[in-house]
C-alpha cells in the first residue's frame, strides 16, 4: 500500500500520527526485504514474547514487548528490548498476577504509537521468531494496526513445530515452552516477563540452530519449510 493510500486510511479511521512519527515509520517501511537464506552465521533474528490483558485474541490488549536479538547464530546481550505500552485502564488484578506489570506501571507506561515505533526500528528488516507465534503475532499485528494504520507482513518462524520437527522422539512429550526448556536445562530468571521469555525461548532457537544443520537446513527459509512440514503432519498447516 502507498504511503498517500496509508495517510488517508489513518485519516478515514480518526488515526494521525504526527509528522515525526510518520518519518520514522516510512523510514521502517522503506528498507529493502531481508534475505532470508543467508546462513545462520550471518544472520540476525529477533526472537520476541508479549504480555497481554488476557488470552482472548480479539478484545485482548497487548501490554508489553519483550525481544532478543540472535546474530550470528549467538544471542547478542547488548541488543535487547523491553517496552511496556501506556494502558488507559490497568488488566485486572488476576492478570497483574501473571506478568507481574502493575496498575501503575500500565498507567504511566510509553505511548503506544511510540512503543512499537521503537520496536520496529529494533527489529529492522530481521525476520522475528517465537514459540506458539499465533498468539504474539495476533497481538502485536493488532496494536500495529490499531495505533499506527500499519498492515505488519513480516515473517514469522514458530519453535513450537520446528523443535518437533527436529527431534520428534520427544514431540508427544514436550509442547510448552517449558517442557523444551526444561529438557535442555535453559533457565528463565522471571516467567511470564516477556523479555525473560524472549531470552529463554532464544536459547532454544540456538540449540535448534546446529540440530537444523545437521539436516542441511542452514537459513531461516529452511526452518520455516520445517516448520511447515511439521504443521502439515500436525494438520494445522
Amino acid at each position: 500500500m502507498s504511503n498517500i493510500l496509508m495517510r488517508l486510511r489513518r485519516h478515514w479511521r480518526g488515526l494521525e500520527l504526527l509528522p515525526a512519527q510518520q518519518q520514522r515509520l516510512e523510514a521502517w517501511q522503506s528498507q529493502p526485504a531481508e534475505d532470508l537464506r543467508r546462513p545462520f552465521a550471518e544472520a540476525r533474528y529477533v526472537v520476541v514474547d508479549v504480555e497481554s490483558t488476557g488470552l482472548d485474541l480479539q478484545k485482548d490488549r497487548l501490554i508489553a514487548i519483550g525481544a532478543v536479538a540472535v546474530v550470528g547464530g549467538r544471542i547478542d546481550f547488548a541488543q535487547s528490548f523491553e517496552v511496556v505500552l501506556r494502558q488507559d485502564q490497568a488488566s485486572s488484578r488476576a492478570n497483574i498476577l501473571i506478568h507481574g506489570i502493575g496498575g501503575e506501571a500500565q498507567r504511566e507506561g510509553q505511548a503506544p504509537a511510540e512503543a512499537l515505533l521503537d520496536f520496529l526500528e529494533f527489529l529492522g528488516t530481521s525476520p522475528l521468531v517465537a514459540f506458539h507465534v499465533a498468539f504474539d503475532r495476533t497481538m502485536i499485528v493488532r496494536a500495529m494496526r490499531a495505533y499506527l494504520g500499519l498492515n505488519l507482513k513480516h515473517p514469522w518462524l514458530d519453535l513450537a513445530y520446528v523443535v518437533p520437527e527436529l527431534l520428534p522422539q520427544w514431540q508427544h512429550k514436550y509442547r510448552a515452552l517449558d517442557d523444551w526448556t526444561g529438557h535442555f536445562g535453559i533457565g528463565n530468571f522471571a516467567r511470564h516477563s516477556a523479555l525473560a521469555d524472549a531470552l529463554a525461548t532464544a536459547q532454544l532457537l540456538l540449540v535448534a540452530l546446529p540440530l537444523a544443520k545437521d539436516k542441511h537446513s542452514e537459513h531461516y527459509h529452511s526452518l520455516q519449510a520445517l516448520e511447515q512440514a511439521r504443521r502439515w503432519v500436525s494438520g494445522q498447516n
